[in-house]
């Protein structure tokens, strides 16, 4: 029988506890303390880890439940070692690692962002050999090479905002609530995309050398402010919808036009966008749009998958066992930048 993998996720402000075996999900718990942070505009990584540490045992015993196992049926351990917020990554990897060491079962501090991939296998199956992956979120842009599900190349990735950031602050500068993404979103479904031309970031012919499959959305984001404060300072009244879909169709524009390129220049006939933000509708569309167009197979998991979950983390932790990758070390640490080189964490870090 194939191994019973359970996995935990506290890169931000989820909670998250999944249990998978054999491609199948059998269990998946979350808590969230987005509501705590929205007064603040933001994420507070105090008020995060707090969190974090008053669910660990619920959302674990709801997954448990749900799946209608107990811990020593369970396998292996798997847990989001980075990127991430230290204080909520610590909280993760320690509950892990005395799991682990309880049930005298393998540890693996594994990639979060390269899960936000490997969650499509529960939903779609297998990936090909080599599939491209654009993973989109709060904190991450990134195109990715996939090989055998568990071995990444990076093509390319945000220089500075990435999508959701972008969101967040446009979402502050129209006055919406925290976080921006769902609320623009809304928005921008009863306006005009095409009402004002906002700037595509690194699409220009001289950027393409460089930076073919990178992405930058702080121009954009500074477009929007300047627009949006010369509407102000002459007196007239602000579209919010059409500055909403203006916006996130750039946004969308400039994400899937790269990643339709990537999987031409690549050879590859299978693009999975995963991340919190592959919610936006604008996104989802055009990706369904442009990849019919370039006879490209699109995946897209769905929503309550993309955000973060334990799902992904115990779906990657499953392909890492499948193949027999080694586990962690029990004294690994966390990284806050952990590179995508790294799809477990092999050892401690300075």
């Amino acid at each position: 029988m194939a191994a019973l993998v359970l996995g935990i996720e506290t890169s931000c402000d989820e909670t998250g506890v999944g249990l998978v075996r054999d491609g199948r999900l059998l269990g998946d718990a979350l808590a969230s303390s987005v509501d705590e942070h929205a007064r603040f505009g933001g994420i507070i990584p105090e008020i995060a880890s707090r969190a974090h540490l008053e669910a660990m045992v619920p959302t674990l015993d709801r997954a448990l439940a749900q799946a209608d196992v107990t811990l020593a049926e369970v396998d292996a351990v798997a847990v989001t070692a980075g990127p991430g917020l230290v204080g909520p990554l610590t909280v993760g990897t320690a509950a892990a690692k005395a799991l682990a060491l309880a049930l005298d079962r393998p540890l693996y501090g594994v990639n979060h962002i390269i899960a936000h991939a490997v969650v499509d296998t529960l939903v779609h199956g297998p990936f090909d050999d080599r599939v491209l992956a654009l993973v989109v979120s709060g904190g991450h842009a990134s195109l990715l090479l996939v090989d055998d599900t568990v071995r990444v190349t990076e093509l390319g990735s945000t220089l500075d905002d990435a999508p959701g950031e972008a969101f967040d602050k446009v979402g502050r500068l129209l006055g919406l609530p925290y976080p921006g993404g769902p609320h623009i979103d809304r928005l921008a479904r009863e306006g005009n995309r095409e009402a004002i031309r906002f700037p595509r970031g690194l699409t220009a012919p001289k950027d393409q050398a460089e930076h073919a499959f990178n992405f930058s959305f702080s121009g954009l984001k500074t477009a929007v402010a300047r627009w949006v404060e010369a509407r102000q300072d002459a007196g007239q009244p602000l579209p919010l919808a059409d500055v909403a879909a203006s916006f996130s169709a750039a946004v969308a524009d400039v994400l899937t036009a790269k990643a339709v390129a990537a999987c031409q220049a690549h050879d590859v006939g299978t693009l999975v966008v995963g991340g919190g933000f592959s919610a936006n509708s604008q996104l989802r569309d055009l990706a369904a749009e442009r990849c019919a167009q370039a006879g490209i197979e699109l995946r897209i998991p769905p929503i309550r998958l993309c955000t973060d979950n334990g799902a992904m983390i115990a779906a990657l932790g499953a392909a890492v066992v499948a193949r027999d990758l080694p586990p962690s070390p029990p004294d690994f640490g966390v990284d806050s930048t952990l590179p995508l080189t790294h799809t477990v964490q092999a050892a401690a870090t300075a």
